[in-house]
């Protein structure tokens, strides 16, 4: 025998707090308010095994034991490396939904990105479309709200400070300095605030 019982929702308080987030290789994700998220780079701090193993699984024979216990290897080291990065990503997610209660962020084209070929392994390492799909999915479960700026607002080349947007920025540009108003800060932090107030402004307006 079954019971069916209705309990209404319990109200969601989602925490006031409001912030902007710029993705990058170099930190997993730069936050509005000066907070930094490293990237933990599994792939990469691996990488010497995994080419070892896959080094020992060409040498074997097809069809052997001993290939298919070089094959069972590698497999556990992409596995181990998989649970490396999922388990930070997930804590890192649930620091930000916990955390804030009203997020910006970029909208990337990752398949586009990843036919660069001397990004792919980074980007791939970052995984920045399962963090974003784990952030949206717990910030909204505590009533928070989520808002994807577009990928081509010009987040790196907007001043912060005044507006003004540069005709362009080189990528090894770490620092941004405004040519109209002589404002100065972290290139990824100046991003950071650009994606948060634009988040606010779709937000307000309903886009």
């Amino acid at each position: 025998m079954s019971i069916a019982v209705e309990i209404p929702d319990t109200p969601k308080n989602p925490p006031p707090k409001q912030v902007g987030i710029d993705l990058g290789i170099n930190h997993l994700a730069t936050l509005s308010d000066g907070n930094v998220l490293e990237n933990q780079k599994p792939l990469r701090s691996l990488l010497g095994k995994v080419k070892r193993l896959n080094q020992a699984l060409s040498r074997k024979h097809r069809g052997s034991k001993n290939r298919e216990k070089a094959r069972l290897k590698l497999a556990r080291m992409h596995y181990r490396i998989a649970c490396i990065r999922e388990d930070y990503l997930h804590k890192a997610t649930t620091w930000l939904a916990g955390t804030y209660g009203f997020v910006g962020v970029e909208s990337l084209h990752v398949k586009g990105m990843m036919k660069n070929h001397k990004l792919a392994q980074a980007l791939g390492d970052a995984a920045f479309g399962t963090f974003s799909r784990f952030l949206a999915t717990k910030v909204r479960a505590r009533g928070g709200k989520v808002v994807a700026v577009g990928r081509f607002y010009p987040s790196s080349k907007t001043c912060s400070g005044c507006g003004a947007v540069k005709a362009t920025i080189a990528l090894s540009e770490r620092t941004f300095i405004c040519p109209s108003c002589g404002f100065t800060l972290d290139r990824d932090l100046n991003a950071a605030i650009n994606i948060l107030n634009e988040a606010l402004r779709l937000s307000a307006s309903g886009a």
